[in-house]
C-alpha cells in the first residue's frame, strides 16, 4: 500500500492502514490506531493530542508506563502492542515483558556433591567430569563433555587398531613389520600413531592427574596418567635413546617397547568414559521426563490480545487461555469457562477432574474437554512442578550414610595402589622367573596401576541413589534426602492418622439430631454450628459446612472465634455462644444434660460415625454425626504393609469407637483413640525408646510434630504445607500404597547400593594382586595380565557399576 494511504496513531506515532486498523471519533475526526492500548489511551485524554510522539528525548533510558507488550527506550510514551521501531528516533521497539531471568547453572561431582562451580569441569577430587546441579530442559537435551569424550574415542580408535596390529602380527607368525621396511619402521610408525592419541586423545587424563597431584586429592586420572605415562615415556626413550636402555630391558639384545599398551589402554579408558557419561545422563531421565510434562509457550492474554509467549515470560496474574489438548503452563485458577483436566501426573488418577470458575489447576497437568482462562498464581520456580523437581534434584546429590564407608576406603586406595606397583616393580625386578627383568616389572607395575578404579566404589552409592530417587519420583515418592532412604528400609513400625490417611479426608454431614433442650431445630442448630465451623479448616468442620450449604442455609457472622487443639472450636452467633467438639471438652467447659444422647452418640459411632457434640449458651443442643469413607486402596496397602512385616498403628483424635471400627475394618494392628498432637509425639518417642524403627504418615497440622519426631515422618501430598515441611517422604498421591512403595523402593535402592559395594570392592581387592601377578607361581608365566586387559576391565567396573544401578528404573 502507498504510504499517502497509510493513516498515523496519534498515541504512538506508527503508522497503519485505516481499513484494518482501530479507530474512534473524536471531534468530528477519526483516529487510527495499532493497538488498543493507544485507542484506550487516546479515548481517555480530553484532547486528541499526540505529545507522546513530539516530547525530546533526554538521552536516558526511560521505562514503559503502562502494560503495553513494546516501548521505546529513548523516547517517553513511544509503546505499543506490536513489534517495531520507534517513529521518533529509529531505534527498535524493546518487550515490556522479560523472560524471568534464568536460574545460573550450577555444576557438582556425582561422587562428591559438596564440590560446586558456576562452569563445566573436572572434579578436583576424583577428577569425574561435574554435572549441572539441577537438570534443566537445555541440560537434558545436550552434554557436550559426551561428544568430546565420543570423538575423542572415535579418533583413538582410528589410530589405535594399526599400531595394535603392528605390535602383536608378528607375535602370532605374521610379518607385518618385514613388509613395511623393518622392526625399526614398525616402532617409528607406532610412534607416531600413538603420540597424538596420548597428548590429544587422552590429554583430559594427564590434565586430570596432574590437578590431583597438586592438590593431593589422588584419583583414577592419578593412576591412569602414571602408567600410561610411563608406558609411553620408557618406549619413546627406547626407540629414541636404546642406548640409555640397561641390558635387563632386552631381550636376545634388543628393546620391546610398549606404544599398543598407551594406545589401547586410552582407547580403552575413553570408551569406558563414554558407557559412564552415557549411562550417567539416564540416570537423570526422571527429571527430564518430569521437566518435560511443562509446555514450551502459554497463551497470554495481553491488552486483550491473546499471544503466544514462552513459558518463562510468563508473569503471575496474567490471565492464560488453555485450549483442550494443551498442557496448563503454570499453577493457578480457572477465571472463566470449565473443563476436565487429566491431573494423572500429580494424583495418579486417570479419571480427569471437573474444573469449573474458582478451581485451582496444576501445571503440567493436561486440558481435556473444554477451554478456559485461569490466572496465573504460581510462575517459575514457584509452581508445584518445578518443586517437586528441585526436591528430586536435592534428593538425587544427597549423601546416604552408608556413602561413608565407600569414603573411607576410597581416601586410602590410590595411595595404596601407587605403593602396590612400586612394590610390584620391585618384586619384579630380584625375583622375576623370567628374562628381561625389568621389562616384566615395569609391564606388571602399569598392570596393577591401570587395573584399580577407586571410581568403582565411589560410584557405588550415588549412583543407586540417583536412580532410586528418580524412580520414586515417577511413582509419586518424593525423598527428600539419601538419609531417609536408607533408614526407610529399616522401618519396622508405621503409625497413621485417621482421617485424610486411611480415609478420604472429605467427610459428609450424615446426622444432625437435637436435645429436647435446645430452642433451636435441626437446620438452625446446623445453620449456626456452620457458621463456627467455617472459620476452622478441618476436615469436618468442612463437612458440617457443605452440609449447610447443600440445604442452602444462610451463614450468620462470628465473634470471638477460638479453635481449641485437640478439642474443638467456640465462637459466638447472634448472642449465642456456641461449643462445638467431642464429649470430654463439653464435659471440661461443664456443659449440662449430655447424656441425654449419649446412647445414641455411642450407637452412631459404632456404626464408624464420628460424632461431635455442640453446646449453646451452656446447655447441650444435640449431636452433628459425619462420615468419613475409608479410601478404596487402604485394605490392600496395609495387607502389603503385613507382608513386608511391618506393624501397623493408628493414632486419632477421634473416638474410640469410631477409630476401632474403623481400624477392624483395615486389620489395623494397634489403635489409640482420642489423642492430641502432643500425645502422637510422645508416642513415637516411645516406641522409639523400645527400640521401634518408626515412620509416621499424616497430613494435617496436629500431625507435624510426630512427623519431624519419626525416624521417617511421611506426608500426604494432598496434606498441608506445614505437614509436607516436616516430613522426609512426601506422597503425592496421597494413599497408603505410596508407603509401600516407599519401603520396597528404599530395600530395593539399598540392595543395590550393598551389590554396587561388592562388586567395586571384590573387583579391586582381586584385580590388583592379579595385575601384580600373584598367579605366576600357580600357573606360570602365561598368567600375567597385559595392561590393555586391565584398562578394559577397569573402564568396565565402573560401567558395571552404573549399569547395575540403572536396573533400579525398571525393578
Amino acid at each position: 500500500m502507498d504510504t499517502d494511504d497509510q493513516a498515523v496513531d496519534p498515541i504512538c506515532g506508527m503508522q497503519v492502514d485505516p481499513d484494518t486498523a482501530l479507530s474512534s471519533s473524536k471531534d468530528s475526526e477519526t483516529f487510527y490506531f495499532c493497538s488498543r492500548h493507544c485507542q484506550e489511551k487516546f479515548e481517555s485524554m480530553d484532547a486528541p493530542v499526540s505529545g507522546c510522539c513530539q516530547q525530546e528525548s533526554s538521552g536516558e533510558k526511560v521505562k514503559p508506563t503502562s502494560s503495553a507488550n513494546y516501548y521505546c527506550p529513548m523516547c517517553e510514551g513511544i509503546e505499543s502492542d506490536q513489534p517495531g521501531d520507534c517513529p521518533k528516533c529509529g531505534m527498535a521497539l524493546e518487550p515490556t515483558h522479560f523472560a524471568q531471568p534464568a536460574q545460573e547453572t550450577i555444576y557438582t561431582c556425582p561422587m562428591h556433591p559438596e564440590v560446586e562451580q558456576d562452569q563445566p569441569g573436572a572434579c578436583p577430587i576424583c577428577g569425574m567430569d561435574l554435572e549441572p546441579k539441577y537438570v534443566t530442559a537445555e541440560t537434558a537435551d545436550g552434554d557436550s563433555e559426551l561428544v568430546s569424550m565420543t570423538n575423542r574415542f572415535w579418533i583413538s580408535v582410528a589410530l589405535a587398531v594399526p599400531v595394535f596390529l603392528l605390535a602383536m602380527l608378528p607375535m602370532v607368525g605374521i610379518p607385518i613389520d618385514q613388509w613395511i621396511g623393518g622392526p625399526t619402521v614398525s616402532r617409528w610408525l607406532q610412534f607416531t600413531l600413538t603420540t597424538p592419541i596420548v597428548f590429544w586423545c587422552g590429554w583430559p587424563f594427564f590434565v586430570r592427574g596432574y590437578r590431583s597431584v597438586l592438590s593431593w586429592n589422588l584419583n583414577m586420572f592419578t593412576l591412569i596418567s602414571l602408567g600410561v605415562g610411563a608406558a609411553y615415556a620408557y618406549s619413546t626413550i627406547a626407540l629414541v635413546f636404546p642406548h640409555w636402555i640397561p641390558e635387563s630391558f632386552k631381550e636376545h639384545g634388543s628393546v620391546a617397547v610398549y606404544f599398543e599398551a598407551a594406545a589401547v589402554i586410552i582407547a580403552l579408558v575413553l570408551l569406558g568414559q563414554v558407557l559412564e557419561l552415557r549411562a550417567r545422563r539416564r540416570t537423570s531421565g526422571a527429571i527430564a521426563e518430569l521437566l518435560s510434562l511443562a509446555p514450551p509457550t502459554a497463551r497470554v492474554i495481553r491488552n486483550g490480545v491473546e499471544q503466544e509467549v514462552q513459558l518463562e515470560q510468563v508473569q503471575e496474574n496474567e490471565i492464560i487461555k488453555v485450549v483442550p489438548g494443551d498442557k496448563i503452563p503454570v499453577d493457578g485458577e480457572v477465571v472463566d469457562g470449565k473443563s476436565s483436566v487429566d491431573e494423572s501426573m500429580i494424583t495418579g488418577e486417570p479419571i480427569a477432574v471437573s474444573k469449573v470458575v474458582g478451581d485451582e489447576v496444576i501445571g503440567g497437568t493436561v486440558n481435556q474437554t473444554g477451554a478456559f482462562q485461569m490466572k496465573a498464581l504460581r510462575v517459575g520456580g514457584d509452581t508445584t512442578l518445578s518443586q517437586i523437581v528441585n526436591m528430586v534434584a536435592n534428593a538425587q546429590r544427597s549423601r546416604a550414610p552408608i556413602q561413608k564407608v565407600a569414603d573411607t576406603v576410597a581416601g586410602w586406595f590410590v595411595p595404596a595402589v601407587v605403593v602396590a606397583a612400586i612394590a610390584t616393580f620391585i618384586i619384579w625386578a630380584f625375583l622375576s622367573p623370567a628374562q628381561p627383568a625389568l621389562a616384566y616389572a615395569l609391564v606388571n607395575a602399569v598392570a596393577v596401576l591401570i587395573i584399580a578404579c577407586p571410581c568403582a566404589l565411589g560410584l557405588a552409592t550415588p549412583m543407586s541413589i540417583m536412580v532410586g530417587v528418580g524412580r520414586g519420583a515417577k511413582e509419586g515418592v518424593l525423598i527428600k534426602n539419601a538419609e531417609v532412604l536408607e533408614t526407610m528400609e529399616k522401618i519396622d513400625t508405621l503409625i497413621v492418622d485417621k482421617t485424610g490417611t486411611l480415609t478420604e479426608g472429605r467427610p459428609r454431614l450424615t446426622e444432625i439430631e437435637i436435645s429436647s433442650n435446645t430452642p433451636f431445630n435441626a437446620d438452625q442448630l446446623l445453620a449456626v454450628c456452620a457458621a463456627v465451623e467455617s472459620y476452622s479448616e478441618h476436615p469436618l468442620a468442612a463437612a458440617i459446612v457443605n452440609g449447610a450449604k447443600e440445604k442452602k442455609l444462610q451463614l450468620s457472622s462470628v465473634e470471638r472465634f477460638d479453635s481449641i487443639t485437640g478439642g474443638g472450636v467456640v465462637g459466638t452467633v447472634e448472642g449465642h455462644s456456641i461449643l462445638i467438639g467431642n464429649e470430654h471438652l463439653l464435659r471440661e467447659k461443664g456443659i449440662a444434660n449430655i447424656e441425654s444422647m449419649s446412647d445414641r452418640a455411642v450407637e452412631l459411632q459404632n456404626q464408624g460415625r464420628t460424632v461431635m457434640f455442640a453446646g449453646v449458651d451452656g446447655t447441650f443442643a444435640g449431636l452433628i454425626a459425619v462420615s468419613d469413607p475409608v479410601k478404596q486402596t487402604s485394605a490392600a496397602a496395609i495387607k502389603q504393609l503385613h507382608e513386608l512385616n511391618i506393624k501397623v498403628a493408628m493414632l486419632t483424635g477421634d473416638n474410640e469407637r469410631t477409630a476401632k471400627a474403623v481400624a477392624d475394618q483395615l486389620s489395623i494392628d494397634e489403635v489409640e483413640a482420642g489423642v492430641s498432637p502432643e500425645d502422637k509425639h510422645d508416642r513415637v518417642k516411645q516406641l522409639q525408646s523400645s527400640g521401634a524403627i518408626v515412620a509416621m504418615a499424616g497430613d494435617g497440622i496436629n500431625d507435624a510434630p510426630a512427623l519431624a519426631q519419626a525416624n521417617v515422618g511421611i506426608a500426604m501430598g494432598t496434606g498441608t504445607d506445614v505437614a509436607i515441611e516436616s516430613a522426609g517422604v512426601t506422597l503425592v498421591k496421597g494413599d497408603l500404597n505410596g508407603i509401600v512403595k516407599a519401603i520396597k523402593l528404599s530395600r530395593d535402592t539399598m540392595s543395590n547400593i550393598r551389590q554396587n559395594l561388592f562388586f567395586a570392592f571384590i573387583y579391586n581387592a582381586l584385580g590388583v594382586p592379579i595385575a601384580a601377578g600373584i598367579l605366576v607361581p600357580l600357573f606360570g608365566i602365561n598368567a600375567l595380565l597385559s595392561p590393555m586387559i586391565a584398562a578394559a576391565a577397569m573402564s568396565l567396573s565402573s560401567v558395571s557399576v552404573i549399569a547395575n544401578a540403572l536396573r533400579l528404573r525398571n525393578s
